[in-house]
């Protein structure tokens, strides 16, 4: 029974489609419930959908914690890969996805917590990493990436604390206000570095606006050596997939089947 249902949730497609159309429906209707008027009229609408979303995501936590010790890839006995699961990120995804729900009903909240309690279902949408391929190739992409990323990080934090401190001991006399300490400042190296400028600080002073120009054609290198790590490392990870598909021809209705695929059927 065990092994019946741990296939239905890993490789069951109509299962797999159908609880990722419910997340996508949670997305929209979350969307649709900003409009207050519209959410105000429909609201039997929207708390019924609620009550039925999170009964099938109850469902699904419950189905994936019970037969989490049938999964390869946690070590040890029963329990501890059912808490391995419940602390695995998608694990943890799957229970802040419902959570909000029935806090409530254990908790007394005022209506700020609750509202803020409500937000976490945005957190639905994460669930769709584990069905989408595409999410997948990017979440291994980055871990992949992870040391050249946190290099580039470091680098980041070092120039905005190096410009931010420059900027306010040459512009802190001109812009008291604007510039009056370096966390201030700061504010000012975000905006120039990641080279968005909102226009609502900026130097005055000559050395300030000679200072700012450099830090400006800084950013905009800084701005693509990270992307140039992640779009480089995506198109590796594209190719050796590409290569990891192997093609045959089923010798019965010469249909093109997938070798990685033949072990599902």
């Amino acid at each position: 029974m065990k092994k019946r249902v741990f296939n239905i949730i890993h490789n069951n497609h109509i299962f797999i489609k159908a609880i990722y159309g419910l997340i996508i429906l949670n997305v929209v209707v979350l969307i649709l419930e900003s409009y207050k008027q519209f959410s105000f009229s429909n609201f039997s609408f929207f708390n019924a959908f609620e009550i039925f979303s999170v009964c099938v995501f109850s469902i699904e936590y419950l189905m994936r914690l019970w037969t989490s010790d049938l999964e390869k890839k946690y070590n040890g006995n029963s329990f501890v890969k059912r808490l391995r699961f419940t602390f695995s990120s998608f694990g943890l995804i799957d229970l802040f996805a419902i959570l909000p729900f029935y806090l409530p009903f254990i908790f007394p909240f005022d209506l700020r917590i609750l509202r803020i309690l409500r937000l976490f279902r945005l957190l639905r949408i994460f669930k769709l990493g584990r069905y989408s391929k595409s999410l997948k190739t990017i979440g291994s992409v980055l871990k992949e990436t992870k040391s050249d990323l946190t290099i580039t990080i470091f680098v980041a934090f070092i120039l905005l604390i190096l410009s931010s401190t420059l900027m306010y001991y040459i512009e802190n006399e001109a812009q008291p206000e604007e510039f009056g300490s370096i966390v201030h400042s700061l504010w000012w190296a975000i905006t120039t570095l990641t080279t968005v400028g909102y226009g609502d600080v900026y130097p005055i002073t000559v050395t300030g606006k000679i200072l700012s120009g450099i830090i400006a054609i800084i950013g905009i290198g800084f701005v693509a050596l990270p992307t140039g790590i992640i779009s480089s490392a995506f198109i590796k990870k594209i190719q050796e997939q590409k290569e990891e598909r192997k093609i045959c021809r089923c010798p019965h209705c010469n249909k093109e089947i997938e070798i990685n695929n033949i072990e599902n059927l």
